[in-house]
């Protein structure tokens, strides 16, 4: 195997929002760094499901078919 190819493999401390530390190997920063996450699945709300809204009420929708509604691509 070539030597150089590959990045310094490394400890480095993940500290999440809610101050929670836990040690893994990664190839960011250097050894014993920290890093410090601003969102985390104890936070975001893609892991802890948090209120859904539909964020258009149908304004695309009806924009398109108020444009485009009249057009056909199919025999008459």
């Amino acid at each position: 195997m070539k030597s150089g190819t590959h990045p310094d493999y490394h400890f480095i401390t993940v500290e999440l929002t809610d101050g929670t530390k836990y040690q893994t190997r990664s190839t960011w920063g250097a050894e014993g760094d920290t890093l410090h996450l601003d969102i985390d699945p104890s936070a975001h709300p893609a892991w802890t499901g948090g209120n859904q809204r539909m964020l258009d009420t149908g304004g695309q929708v009806a924009r398109f078919n108020k444009r485009f509604g009249g057009l056909s691509l199919g025999k008459k």
